[in-house]
């Protein structure tokens, strides 16, 4: 792979119903003509063999909360050739994606597989990523706002931070839409609050600079504050580094990002809550968060 954390995401795969099904939810007796929902759950594990010919996967998976215990099974990955990349041993994060319907669930599969440990001793990843821990101090990275202004980070020290990663083209509703709206949420939440409103500070920073240009992220920015605009963004800036810069933030930020087809980008997640002294309070690598424990976190560490 080009990178340590490289993304599988592209078609969909059938994985077998029945050893799924006894594994996950036992026998049930009789069909359901009931529709089938998609979900969908962070699952981490360990690659414990791999199929080339068939692009499939045994993972040692561990507990999903609200889903399955710790448990080895089989996986189709969305890109057989894919599997050439994968190797035994290799730690890796993924999207599980399955139906459900009154039988329970069905036709697992794995999408956005990154890997977050090579097995492989002879590979040495062209990046090595860090994972943003409780206390880290950081870095000063320099962005490019929506009004054409250069800020840096440490600019905000005082204030307390949540600065979360989207590009405007995104077309997965649950990913960076779903942060802009989850952020939109805690704008509209602080807001209420003088005191506490003008001791914080959001951020959403782009990791496409080359289409997210200063008037592409104020008109982006202006439709989630629902401002238009009269948006100032004085309490909301996004922004966007340049791309030898947004290679360090993703490295720092452990996010990865791959190009996919007609310009869309595949990726990871980050939101970071950044304390008053520029440490991270809180790091959350999915979509699972809620604007609740955000303004939890930014209220406790604002003091």
């Amino acid at each position: 792979m080009g990178k340590a954390r490289e993304f599988v995401h592209r078609g969909l795969l059938r994985v077998s119903l029945l050893l799924v099904v006894l594994v996950l939810v036992g026998c049930h007796g009789g069909g359901s003509n009931a529709k089938s929902k998609t979900e969908q759950h962070a699952a981490r594990g360990t690659v414990v063999s791999v199929d080339v010919g068939t692009g499939m996967i045994a993972l040692k998976t561990e507990t999903i909360p609200n889903f399955m215990e710790a448990m080895t099974m089989d996986y189709p990955l969305e890109d057989k050739s894919a599997a050439t990349e994968l190797h035994p041993g290799d730690k890796i994060t993924a999207t599980l994606e399955c139906e459900r319907d009154d039988a329970g669930p069905k036709n697992l599969r794995l999408k956005d597989v990154v890997v977050v440990a090579q097995a492989r001793p002879d590979y040495k990843p062209a990046m090595q990523y860090h994972v943003p821990a409780v206390g880290d101090a950081v870095p000063d990275f320099t962005l490019l706002n929506q009004s054409g202004k250069t800020i840096e980070l440490k600019q905000f020290r005082g204030k307390v931070v949540a600065l979360t990663f989207v590009y405007t083209r995104c077309p997965v509703a649950d990913y960076c839409p779903r942060m802009s709206r989850n952020f939109a949420e805690i704008d509209k939440a602080l807001a209420q609050d003088p005191a506490m409103y003008a001791r914080t500070h959001l951020l959403s920073i782009s990791f496409d600079p080359t289409y997210d240009t200063p008037k592409v992220l104020r008109s982006y920015g202006e439709a989630y504050t629902g401002k238009y605009t009269e948006e100032t963004f004085a309490h909301w800036d996004f922004a966007a580094p340049e791309q030898a810069e947004l290679d360090k933030i993703e490295e720092w930020f452990d996010l990865g990002v791959t190009p996919g087809e007609s310009g869309a980008l595949l990726h990871s997640l980050a939101t970071v809550v950044v304390g008053k002294d520029g440490k991270v309070v809180a790091y959350y690598p999915t979509n699972e968060w809620t604007p609740a424990e955000v303004l939890a976190k930014m209220r406790a560490a604002a003091g």
